[in-house]
């Protein structure tokens, strides 16, 4: 399963800015051991099974949100057992059928 996520704590910089706490998360993640990816909105992790990768996302929300009194979470799922290697090879799919178009 890949699960997408992404978290922000109540508060942090008076600009707004999230970038420490989400660098908390990310850490967690990589950590980890399984197979990630981070863009400017999201956190991708592939894992085996609900537990594994819930696990990750947990002690990431809580990476995140040290000294927050608030956190929101954003997150996506595709569930597809039997499965493994997806991350890049959904990627690797759309890009493939972009160069036949070419």
């Amino acid at each position: 399963m890949i699960v997408a996520f992404s978290v922000s704590p109540s508060g942090g910089d008076p600009d707004g800015g999230v970038s420490e706490a989400v660098a908390r998360a990310v850490k967690v993640v990589r950590e980890s051991g399984l197979p990630n990816s981070t863009n400017a909105m999201f956190t991708n992790i592939e894992g085996e099974s609900w537990d594994e990768v819930m696990d990750v996302v947990k002690r990431a929300v809580e990476a995140a949100g040290e000294g927050s009194a608030r956190v929101s979470l954003v997150l996506k799922a595709d569930i597809r057992p039997g499965f493994s290697g997806q991350l890049e090879a959904k990627v690797d799919r759309v890009e493939a059928h972009l160069r036949d178009r070419s």
